[in-house]
């Protein structure tokens, strides 16, 4: 399968640069991924499409601020780094730019000197291996001087940093937000418990593979980065217990999906486990896991557009995109949803 199949037109107005002043009043296009039907809705009424007993499954991942500006120590040559995971105790993965300016040892200050880093391994693809040093609180000091990792198509200032978060993150990793998410609201998710909706957790921190699009043209030779994923033995239970009585198990975005399936396919059931997904999803995948999916509208020749075509099909995703682009959807991290049942 080439990854030229999976491209289509989007007119660059139509990529969100801000979020909306209130999460759930976004759009959302409701898709029967067997008929290819639409309905075209608005967040508040995801509850319409959502039925006792339906287990919905959230991605607790909470975004660093991990962004950081800063400066060489020898030649004060500005250098960005993306911190995209921790390798081990403030060791970090990171996303070098510009990645020529920086070597083995080179040294960066961030700020007021609270924080530094040195680059002890460089790898391909802009990546470099970094130590970190600092005075108090590591989170604390990324608090006050990160900014969070947006993509790089927002040209826009976020002016508060919790609107690239989900209201329920609290495992804190990620270097990009699981989107789907953003369109929940606390009073969403309390309207949804009492329908007997039941809310289960897992953990997936969003690395690298966000940032890299699919380069080459058989998707089949696309490789994946690996990303850190768990789940606790009460989620475990609940899912296999929803699986047993034949409930659906809705997931909220891609990385919930991915989660979920590499689980599933690792064991044949849910267990309480941890461990680094590289899992890529395309057609003609057989899902083991989840019976819908709510996400948001993805990027021209990406994994995550693979993943939802295989969901469904590759004509009827592309077909939906193309009524979403008519309609004046808006696309990407603070862009409108999708619920594909």
């Amino acid at each position: 399968m080439k990854t030229e199949d999976f491209d289509y037109n989007l007119p660059e107005e139509l990529i969100a640069q801000t979020p909306l002043e209130k999460r759930d009043h976004s759009r959302l296009l409701v898709l029967d991924r067997k008929t290819g039907e639409m309905e075209h809705k608005h967040f508040e009424e995801i509850t319409d499409y959502l039925g006792k007993g339906d287990v919905l499954v959230i991605n607790n991942t909470k975004v660093l601020p991990a962004r950081l500006f800063g400066v060489k120590e020898d030649t004060q040559a500005h250098i960005e780094l993306l911190m995209l995971k921790e390798v081990e105790k403030d060791t970090w993965q990171c996303l070098m730019k510009p990645a020529k300016r920086i070597q083995v040892g080179t040294k960066i200050t961030f700020g007021d000197g609270r924080l530094q880093a040195k680059c002890i391994e460089k790898k391909e693809e802009g990546i470099g291996i970094f130590v970190f040093s600092y005075e108090g609180i590591f989170l604390e000091v990324l608090e006050s001087l990160g900014e969070m990792p947006l993509p790089p198509y927002i040209h826009e200032h976020l002016k508060d940093k919790n609107r690239y978060q989900t209201v329920y993150a609290k495992e804190v990793g990620s270097a990009a937000a699981p989107t789907a998410g953003l369109h929940f609201t606390q009073n969403l998710i309390e309207k949804i418990k009492k329908k007997g909706i039941e809310i289960v957790e897992i953990t997936l921190h969003v690395g690298l593979g966000t940032f890299r699009p699919v380069q080459v043209e058989e998707i089949e030779k696309h490789k994946m980065h690996s990303e850190f994923y768990s789940m606790s033995e009460e989620s475990a239970s609940k899912l296999n217990q929803a699986k047993k009585e034949g409930r659906r198990i809705i997931a909220v975005g891609t990385t919930s999906t991915r989660t979920l399936e590499t689980i599933m396919s690792l064991y044949g059931e849910f267990r309480p486990c941890s461990g680094w997904t590289d899992i890529f999803i395309y057609p003609s995948y057989t899902f083991k896991a989840i019976d819908g999916l709510i996400t948001n509208f993805h990027l021209p020749k990406s994994t995550l557009l693979m993943l939802i075509s295989s969901f469904s099909t590759r004509q009827i995703i592309l077909k939906a995109y193309q009524e979403a682009v008519r309609q004046n959807y808006r696309f990407f991290s603070f862009g409108d949803s999708m619920f594909i049942r």
